[in-house]
């Protein structure tokens, strides 16, 4: 799916069953939250830290994914067309740091 399905997806849901969007205030808090529990999935699975016995069963998929439908509720109510942005940023990476990257030798 890309992402003008997903957020026609979303906006879809958002109707259905959300009777309508949080304000973009409180989607930012929400997105802050997901993040926050992406980060301690990462921090305990893949980091240092040990990770608690209650952690375990937490799926990254379904916490990232969380991230992703909040972006996209973000995207909907501010008028911003995602896949337009998402293009328009990867064309700009892709010509920016081509070299760039290459070129790093801390990547080697």
């Amino acid at each position: 799916m890309d992402l003008k399905n997903a957020q026609l997806n979303v906006d879809n849901w958002i109707k259905e069953h959300g009777v309508r969007y949080f304000n973009e205030l409180t989607n930012m808090a929400q997105l802050t939250e997901e993040v926050g529990e992406v980060a301690r999935i990462i921090a305990r699975r893949y980091g240092e830290q040990s990770e608690k016995e209650s952690d375990k069963n937490k799926d990254l998929g379904e916490e990232l994914a969380d991230v992703v439908f909040v972006v996209l509720c973000l995207a909907n109510q501010t008028g911003i067309d995602l896949q337009e942005a998402f293009d328009k940023k990867m064309d700009l990476k892709t010509n920016r740091d081509h070299d760039r990257h290459h070129n790093n030798q801390k990547l080697k």
